[in-house]
């Protein structure tokens, strides 16, 4: 956590004054959702999303920002998180950030409720302060999100991901929500700016290398919580995996298909799999690729002058390739 605060320190007060903002937008007449919103404001995660937001805004406009970059904030945080509250009901899933989720402690149909409740207050918060731009790029965000859960779910049946639909679907599912960030931290400040593309594409190169960094510690490449082997039991198609299957002989990659579709659940069998993506040079050519992106973001940041801001996004983006965790 110690980077995350170094990243944090130049927006401190924007952050805290952002967090009673947000609460506040969650508010409602309804007793039993006060009492849901609460929960979920209580055990938020590192908040890289609305850093993001604060940390793009007061860069580009040197320093200053305005009552939009908050409700821009205020807008993503409730959308993504309804996003999160909907996917833990179609996972099926208990914990949310080693804590329980809505869904486990309040059952699908409250926790679905809850979703739809946020969605429409982050809609609402928009429309009632006349920010349809803002509105614009979070829903586009939104819209692709789904598209790339819808995309891998069909592709991940026939196992036959070329690199180019892998990064499709990584754009679309984990990319666009970090370039929705950027892009609305600049818009909220300079709307209508070239730079409302520039630093959406920022936050798409950024989320790009994240996906990656993710798909590494499927191997082990780290000491870190998640045992490995997770999305290989799962069958999703990780760039190591992708590449290997797409350079190895005929006979080798029939036995990796053969492993993933068939003996997901054999721990012995995984572990060959990991073995053999490794020593065929799957994850020197993620971590390539996962650094190209990483330098294409910074490229992007060298016409700025030096200021805190543009500091802790360095320290970012270095940070998404560099985590643990």
């Amino acid at each position: 956590m110690k980077v995350v605060n170094q990243i944090r320190e130049p927006i401190n007060n924007e952050m805290e004054l952002f967090e009673k903002k947000f609460y506040e937008s969650m508010s409602s007449k309804v007793a039993l959702l006060n009492r849901i919103t609460y929960y979920i404001v209580n055990r938020k995660g590192k908040q890289m999303r609305p850093m993001f937001v604060f940390l793009t805004a007061k860069m580009v406009s040197e320093g200053s920002i305005n009552e939009r970059t908050y409700r821009g904030a205020s807008v993503i945080e409730l959308i993504h998180t309804a996003t999160l509250v909907h996917d833990d009901v179609v996972d099926d899933s208990n914990i949310r950030r080693g804590f329980f989720s809505i869904n486990a402690l309040w059952k699908n149909k409250i926790a679905v409720l809850v979703g739809d409740y946020l969605l429409s207050k982050g809609l609402l918060l928009s429309i009632d302060n006349g920010d349809f731009d803002l509105l614009k790029i979070i829903s586009v965000a939104v819209r692709e999100m789904s598209e790339g859960e819808l995309l891998q779910i069909e592709k991940a049946r026939r196992l036959d991901i070329t690199e180019e639909v892998y990064y499709e679907i990584i754009r679309q599912k984990t990319a666009t929500l970090i370039a929705a960030c950027c892009s609305l931290g600049a818009c909220s400040v300079k709307p209508e700016s070239d730079e409302v593309e520039t630093f959406r594409n920022f936050g798409e190169l950024i989320g790009m290398a994240f996906q990656i960094k993710d798909d590494l510690f499927d191997y082990g490449t780290e000491q870190i919580g998640k045992p490995t082997g997770i999305d290989i039991k799962e069958q999703k198609m990780t760039l190591p995996l992708i590449h290997v299957l797409n350079k190895v002989a005929e006979k080798d990659r029939k036995w990796l298909i053969n492993s993933i579709k068939n003996h997901n659940k054999d721990k012995k069998r995984v572990k060959e799999v990991i073995t053999f993506v490794k020593s065929n040079g799957g994850l020197d050519y993620a971590v390539e690729k996962m650094l190209g992106f990483k330098s294409e973001a910074l490229g992007l940041l060298e016409s700025y002058p030096d200021s805190p801001y543009k500091r802790s996004l360095i320290l970012m983006v270095n940070y998404v390739v560099e985590r643990k965790k």
